[in-house]
């Protein structure tokens, strides 16, 4: 699944692409993957003539800035976006296409349909859902260490399981968890809420810097979201327990291992992250 490193490398990728462009007419082929509003046929009316303004990011969703409304979409799985000219032949899996007016076409493949769009009136956004169940962006001012040190007071739950809850901080995914916690020398399955001041304060910072690298090497995963664009997300060749088990800890030598942690494949060095 697309992180926040993914899905900003995407946002940017997007913009050179979309910006000022006026959508003519919207194809759906796959229902299900529009969410609001309810008829499809009204999504289809009302993106009519509305030109893309702007893409913005919120933890792992792209938002589309429209004239009037915003639209809200969710890769999940395996969305992807693509720019193609209208007379090439439309691929298997796509299943929503924005026709332009300049003879472009934007079009969402996604291979497992888990994907989502909400179209929302511009300035309601974040006061409905999906966005409104959202924590801050890490990058967010409002993500400080006082709010950070007291959503984790108040939960039992593992660290892994907290920071993956996008209702704390939005946009971490098991890639950048596994990594944050690595750097930060804090065990998984150790307590939110007995976790000392300074070890948040590690997992804070952590987190930051992880996704900063991660964006500035375009991310993990990304490889063609937009056509034309050849780019692989090289954040991979950076990656210091995250698919490594097995292999040796670039920091002690130990062995990295793999085990399950609220439900998810976790990665750990037994000692830069002992557990108490």
């Amino acid at each position: 699944m697309p992180e926040l490193p993914e899905v900003e490398t995407i946002k940017n990728t997007l913009k050179r692409f979309v910006i000022n462009k006026t959508i003519e007419k919207v194809s759906v082929y796959w229902p299900n993957i529009i969410k609001l509003p309810d008829d499809i046929e009204q999504f289809k009316f009302l993106l009519q003539k509305q030109m893309i303004n702007d893409v913005h990011r919120k933890g792992k969703f792209l938002l589309f800035e429209l004239d009037d409304y915003i639209l809200v979409s969710h890769l999940r799985m395996e969305g992807k976006y693509h720019v193609f000219q209208k007379t090439e032949p439309i691929k298997k899996h796509t299943h929503v296409v924005f026709s332009f007016t300049n003879g472009q076409e934007l079009r969402y493949n996604d291979v497992r349909k888990f994907g989502t769009m909400h179209l929302i009136p511009k300035g309601q956004e974040f006061k409905r859902k999906p966005l409104n169940q959202l924590g801050p962006d890490p990058f967010d001012e409002q993500f400080t260490f006082a709010y950070f040190y007291e959503k984790l007071q108040k939960t039992s739950r593992f660290i892994k399981a907290a920071l993956l809850d996008q209702t704390i901080v939005a946009g971490l995914g098991n890639i950048y968890v596994d990594e944050t916690l690595f750097k930060a020398r804090v065990h998984p399955m150790k307590r939110a809420h007995q976790l000392t001041a300074d070890e948040i304060k590690r997992i804070q910072q952590a987190a930051i810097a992880v996704l900063k690298e991660a964006i500035k090497l375009g991310g993990t995963t990304v490889r063609s979201y937009v056509n034309s664009q050849g780019d692989m997300g090289m954040f991979q060749q950076r990656l210091f327990v995250y698919g490594k088990e097995g292999q040796a800890c670039h920091t002690c030598g130990t062995e990295i291992e793999k085990m399950k942690v609220a439900g998810r494949g976790t990665h750990i060095c037994p000692i830069c992250q002992k557990q108490d």
